[in-house]
């Protein structure tokens, strides 16, 4: 496996950001820009995912990054829920809906995948060498 050196790298943290993204066109190019309050909410959730990713890997340990990945997989369900309530109000499309679902839904398995991984790994972080 090849060695991470900065958040940017990891495709979790890269999918994150997409979510970010996506939901910011939506909220530029459908009515649920219009919607403030589950606005603030879907962007501060879409937003949760790739900063706990990136908190938890610059501290150093496996136990913190695992908790913050923890939370970011709470914030891409999170995002998912919402992403039901803009459908549900009709504010997004039928095939945003499901773009988004998808994106979640791949984004929180990666997570899951990494929590996996570093649960099992030897090698418990920087601070503990």
């Amino acid at each position: 496996m090849a060695k991470i050196l900065k958040f940017e790298d990891l495709e979790i943290w890269q999918q994150g950001r997409e979510i970010c993204k996506f939901v910011e066109y939506l909220f530029e190019e459908t009515n649920l820009g219009k919607r403030y309050s589950l606005m603030n909410q879907m962007d501060r959730s879409s937003g949760s995912v790739m900063d706990n990713i990136a908190e938890g890997f610059e501290r150093n340990g496996n136990r913190e990054f695992i908790q913050f990945l923890s939370i970011a997989k709470g914030s891409c369900g999170e995002v998912k829920s919402q992403n039901y309530r803009a459908f549900d109000k009709n504010l997004i499309s039928e095939e945003q809906f499901e773009k988004l679902n998808v994106m979640t839904d791949e984004c929180k398995n990666r997570i899951a995948a990494m929590m996996n991984y570093l649960n099992n790994c030897e090698i418990k972080g920087l601070k503990f060498k």
